[in-house]
């Protein structure tokens, strides 16, 4: 089976933020994801991961406009400026809390010209941080309409444009089933370009158990490609207690 790991942005969200790690921590996991840590000052994050010894695998960038601007903008043509300073402030967060890989969420924008600022854009953030891991994640539009990078075919044409080494796939089976109606074929076609997994059922997003996707073959398939890194529980429980949603785990 693969290493799981937790996403507490959207698990053990019935506790306060700082108490989901050791909740995490207790639950068994080794690992978590956090989507936008940015509210807290780092310190604090990185003190509740020492504190229970877990390992943070990922967040996502730009962080978003508390002011009322929506999370993610690498592909909104005119926003270079902006994309840069953010990214350095999420370079400082991501180097405090040892963050495994950054997810460049690519915004609300469609046609070439935001192809073209998302390729650049994620150029000019591997080649100022080479030894940073960065992801790019398709999400389907029922959730994100109007999201720019909303199939897997367009990722992998973004990811041999950019053609970097530390920018990769971030495959979910959620959105891939919902994107391609087949979240296993999505994984044998393009799992050879993911660093990281993250999985909820589909279409219902809570804990694995429920609609089409079979995972317990997806997790075979998962470890017969030699994929190496964690695959993330990323879904909002059907349970009061997210500890009451994790039979999948076996």
């Amino acid at each position: 089976m693969p290493r799981f790991a937790a996403n507490i942005s959207m698990l053990f969200a019935e506790l306060p933020y700082l108490e989901r790690f050791s909740a995490a921590a207790a639950a068994g996991f080794k690992a978590v994801e956090i989507l936008f840590p940015y509210e807290l000052a780092a310190k604090e994050t990185q003190r509740a991961l020492l504190r229970h010894d877990l390992e943070l695998l990922l967040i996502n960038a730009p962080p978003p406009n508390y002011t009322g601007g929506t999370p993610g903008y690498a592909a909104q043509p005119g926003g270079s400026d902006r994309f840069q300073r953010d990214i350095r402030r999420v370079l400082r967060y991501a180097d405090v809390l040892g963050a495994g890989a950054i997810h460049i969420m690519a915004g609300y924008a469609k046609g070439d010209e935001a192809q073209e600022a998302f390729v650049e854009n994620l150029r000019w953030a591997a080649d100022r941080a080479p030894g940073q891991q960065f992801t790019i994640e398709p999400l389907n539009t029922g959730d994100q309409p109007g999201y720019f990078l909303d199939d897997y075919n367009l990722a992998a044409e973004i990811l041999d444009a950019v053609n970097r080494p530390n920018v990769g796939l971030q495959y979910d089976a959620y959105h891939a089933q919902m994107i391609h109606g087949d979240a296993a074929q999505v994984w044998e076609s393009f799992g050879n370009r993911a660093v990281h997994v993250q999985i909820g059922a589909a279409p219902s997003r809570c804990e694995p158990g429920t609609g089409p996707v079979d995972f317990d073959a997806l997790f075979q398939a998962i470890d017969a490609s030699g994929y190496q890194g964690w695959v993330s529980a990323e879904y909002t429980p059907s349970t009061k207690r997210t500890e009451d949603s994790l039979a999948w785990m076996g």
